[in-house]
């Protein structure tokens, strides 16, 4: 073409001769536009194709894989596109390779505690032998008994309690979060941190790249690193990395472990609720963690240091478990601000037996969902849940309505506003079903209620940082608590009942009198609310 053009620019030419090149011209690019248009299709399909049969093959949920082809289908171009950003769980090659490296030497740290003189399968719970050999046989994580729990539920006993552990730390500190926001009383457990790291303790941050965005554009990853402080960027997140790693798959466990002796977990985030997403208009995050002291202190530090080594290559497995002869002891005393129960004492006795449940990439696929099921199939009396996100999958949504036929009082606790639009629409595409069903539902409104917790016939408890929502239960990196403490389990009961007494119960007859543009919208985002 640019020869013709070169020759036409050049030699005198007649109208005839002219219009003939410029003819040619025209065929050639005309040609050219045919064989990438049939190239695009050909490619268009050869992805469609190859997308379909990895559905296939996957055998995943049918609500999945025919919400992947409604949105590969109604946005072609787009729906491709996000199946290869988001269809599958992507860790990254060099994190893949390494994770598999870890098996064997974390398999064997976890596979000699089933000698531990702690672990005691023989004073299980029915509820708690069921889950523990559900771990067993699918994470290879044992049980162990001897624990001393505090349930703390406000941010100011929370943060303090941290802070105050923090100043009593002699070897080492730990913390793991999604989400560290600056301000506040989070401001305060920066100061801490580097307090202890001048004191010669070690401390190590691994946070979430795209949750602590803001904290790691602020000046205190700079501050914390000049007092000698780890900082890790868990699952970073770049333009580039999209084509090697799912870029929604998130770090979303929230760990504090100080000296192996003592650690924290649950739904809480590195943040003062004061300081956080005030312009959300959802009122103030509600969250709770729990403080524990005991044998299962180690696997969660053995946890948290899993996704260190897999994000730096650095191993740092701790000590196991010590002799159960010798007590566990609180590091520093609790005032009643920080008590664990309403009375203002503290529980002393250390006596909860505590299953360590991580899931998430690298972690067999299903053995959080597995967990649940099991548990809400095991209850004989009653099922109390509390979750931000309610997006349950086929078999949740089942047992639930099974329990409630089997005469089971079921409660679900949710808030009645939310941060998320799609989320928000898509769990009330649930609510008919589950209340013609006889499921209570309970939408509480003291603000965005973050804590994840699920009680078991009053007896067997489930808490941490575990959405009741897809994302929870087969994509990110989480971690579970189930509890085989009927005391603590009565700490959770009194809890959720405050939760409660602070929420609207929906009503079926009222539910099935909403206006018509809401059940519409309700059954748009229940199309894809495998996706969510």
């Amino acid at each position: 073409m640019i020869a013709i053009r070169l020759y036409l620019d050049s030699t005198p030419l007649s109208n005839h001769t002219r219009a003939s090149a410029i003819q040619a011209q025209a065929d050639i690019m005309e040609n050219v536009h045919q064989i990438l248009a049939i190239a695009g299709v050909f490619i268009y399909w050869l992805f469609l194709g190859a997308i379909a049969l990895r559905l296939v093959i996957k055998r995943r949920t049918i609500g999945v894989s025919f919400s992947w082809i409604l949105v590969i289908y109604f946005l072609p171009l787009v729906g491709i596109i996000a199946y290869i950003l988001f269809g599958e769980s992507h860790l990254g090659q060099t994190r893949a390779s390494r994770s598999k490296a870890m098996f064997k030497p974390y398999g064997q740290w976890f596979a000699a505690l089933y000698q531990h003189p702690l672990h005691t399968p023989e004073r299980q719970s029915d509820h708690a032998r069921a889950i523990s050999q559900l771990c067993d046989t699918q994470l290879g994580i044992p049980s162990l008994s001897g624990n001393q729990l505090c349930l703390q539920h406000t941010p100011s006993s929370i943060l303090n309690s941290i802070i105050q552990d923090i100043d009593a730390a002699k070897e080492s500190i730990v913390m793991e979060f999604y989400i560290w926001h600056p301000g506040g009383l989070a401001d305060d457990v920066a100061r801490a941190v580097i307090k202890a790291s001048k004191r010669g303790v070690i401390v190590k941050l691994l946070l979430d790249a795209a949750g602590s965005r803001t904290f790691f554009n602020s000046p205190w990853p700079t501050q914390l690193r000049k007092a000698g402080i780890e900082i890790s960027q868990a699952l970073s997140v770049s333009p580039l990395r999209m084509f090697f790693r799912r870029l929604d798959l998130r770090l979303h466990r929230k760990i504090v472990v100080i000296d192996n002796h003592i650690a924290y977990t649950g739904s809480m985030n590195l943040v003062d609720p004061k300081y956080f997403k005030q312009g959300e208009g959802v009122g103030q995050w509600i969250d709770v963690m729990v403080r524990m002291v005991g044998p299962a202190v180690p696997l969660v530090n053995t946890v948290a240091a899993w996704d260190w080594e897999v994000e730096t290559s650095e191993r740092y497995l701790p000590e196991p478990p010590g002799n159960p002869e010798k007590p566990y002891e609180l590091s520093h005393e609790i005032s009643y601000e920080l008590s664990c129960e309403p009375s203002g004492e503290v529980r002393r006795e250390a006596d909860s037996l505590v299953q360590v449940i991580p899931s998430g990439p690298g972690m067999p696929e299903e053995v959080i969902h597995q967990v649940l099921l099991q548990s809400l199939y095991q209850a004989c009396r009653k099922i109390v849940i509390t979750t931000p996100y309610f997006v349950p999958s086929e078999n949740l949504l089942d047992a639930l309505v099974t329990a409630a036929a089997r005469g089971v009082d079921v409660n679900i606790i949710i808030p009645q506003k939310n941060d998320s639009t799609m989320v928000k629409w898509a769990s009330r595409s649930f609510f008919a079903e589950l209340l013609k069903a006889g499921v209570k539902i309970h939408r509480f409104r003291g603000g965005l209620l973050h804590t994840k917790s699920v009680l078991i016939d009053d007896e067997h408890s489930l808490i941490g940082t575990v959405n009741m929502d897809m994302r929870s239960l087969w994509l990110n990196f989480e971690l579970t608590l189930a509890v085989d403490d009927k005391v603590f389990a009565e700490e959770l009961r009194v809890l959720q009942q405050g939760y409660i007494d602070n929420a609207e119960q929906l009503e079926y007859k009222r539910w099935q009198s909403r206006p018509l543009y809401q059940r519409v919208i309700e059954h748009l985002f229940y199309l894809f609310s495998p996706l969510l």
